[in-house]
């Protein structure tokens, strides 16, 4: 039963990322990377917006009872994201850029309405 539940919140995971990836470069974003990992971490997606570097973080939920997706982000996850984004900076030798980290919410409610809340420069 709990692997059916994982397999589960790891599809709903990637349709989230699917649908905030798609929103992002409707916003004239350009995706630079997805599921970035090191040995920090990782970060779910990378951007440009103009010449700032987003890191954001998805969160996708299916209903709110435990509060909004956006609520699971933490002052120690953001802390985690600017470090991430300056290693990423740092490997790809990219000089020095404004970096901006935004959380973008997706809830994905069981009736298929899909809902998405982006939060820029969280912080």
């Amino acid at each position: 039963m709990g692997t059916r539940r994982g397999a589960a919140n790891q599809e709903l995971g990637r349709r989230g990322e699917d649908l905030a990836v798609c929103y992002l470069e409707r916003q004239g974003m350009v995706v630079l990377s997805r599921n970035w990992r090191c040995h920090l971490g990782e970060l779910d997606v990378i951007a440009a917006d103009g010449d700032v570097l987003v890191v954001c973080e998805v969160k996708t939920r299916t209903g709110t009872g435990f509060g909004g997706p956006e609520e699971a982000v933490t002052p120690t996850k953001l802390r985690r994201m600017r470090a991430l984004a300056n290693q990423w900076l740092s490997i790809y030798r990219v000089g020095w850029c404004a970096i901006r980290c935004d959380v973008v919410a997706v809830l994905c409610r069981p009736d298929g309405r899909t809902f998405i809340d982006h939060r820029r420069g969280v912080v």
